[in-house]
């Protein structure tokens, strides 16, 4: 059974932005694109969805989903770089979903929301709420269309009172309680059978220069504590070994196997 735990890892396309954008006071201007990465975790109790990159209807209208946030990062995808599109590429149909795990609810992670209809929603209640009641310089990030739809079965995890929750109990998928980014961002620490332990940063460690600590991200809700969830998941990297991978560094993901290739 064993060999049907596996790791993939897609690019819903990509966002044109600025150096700035990403690490903080840093490029003068210069423009940047960042890969937009999210993750499949297959699993005999059932498939778990990790973020969904962008909403597939950044496709063919951009602007009129995302608004004026395009000014400041420019979705460059096609539909068939959609979540549910490149899943069935490698055989795996909506309803085959169990989990849609959320690392936090900015509007590069929501793909996958309300497109799986027998999958339970996880997400930090503190990220929730806050997707409804934004500060004003945070509103831009969050889509609300993309994560309120009716009918949709949440599970909301408290903080550190959920810290390394284990999401199917056996120890392949655990959240990691990293805010900073967000207020209620998650990474993940997923250990395979033969690959190892291989962490997500997601959003908390953007780039190797956050996760290197040499550069702040571009986007912050939280100085110290994205700061220090840094620190978290180096301690945690240290202690298990596990292989890194940070959010959005195009330098860094072009070195991972992608879809439909897996670490398993």
């Amino acid at each position: 059974m064993t060999d049907d735990i596996r790791l993939y890892m897609f690019q819903s396309g990509s966002l044109k932005c600025k150096v700035h954008n990403i690490k903080m006071n840093e490029g003068a201007g210069a423009d940047y694109a960042i890969p937009v990465p999210f993750f499949l975790i297959t699993h005999p109790k059932g498939h778990t969805i990790i973020d969904g990159g962008n909403a597939v209807e950044c496709a063919t209208d951009p602007r009129g989903h995302w608004g004026g946030i395009c000014d400041v990062y420019w979705p460059e995808m096609t539909a068939q770089e959609g979540c549910v599109a490149q899943l069935e590429k490698i055989g795996v149909k909506p309803e085959d979903v169990k989990y849609v795990l959320q690392s936090h609810l900015h509007l590069d992670h929501t793909g996958a929301i309300g497109r799986f209809p027998n999958a339970t929603h996880i997400v930090q209640r503190s990220e929730y709420e806050y997707a409804y009641t934004p500060d004003w310089f945070a509103a831009g990030g969050y889509i609300r269309k993309d994560f309120d739809k009716p009918g949709l079965d949440w599970q909301f995890l408290e903080g550190t009172a959920d810290d390394h929750y284990d999401i199917y109990g056996d120890g392949v998928l655990k959240t990691v309680f990293t805010p900073g980014h967000a207020p209620g961002h998650m990474s993940f620490l997923v250990t395979l059978p033969h690959s190892g332990p291989m962490l997500l940063t997601v959003d908390a460690a953007y780039t190797t220069d956050h996760w290197e600590e040499r550069s702040l991200p571009g986007f912050l809700a939280s100085t110290v504590d994205a700061v220090r969830s840094v620190k978290k998941l180096r301690v945690l990297a240290e202690k298990t070994g596990a292989t890194v991978v940070t959010g959005h560094d195009p330098d860094a993901w072009a070195n991972f196997k992608q879809a439909p290739e897996f670490y398993g």
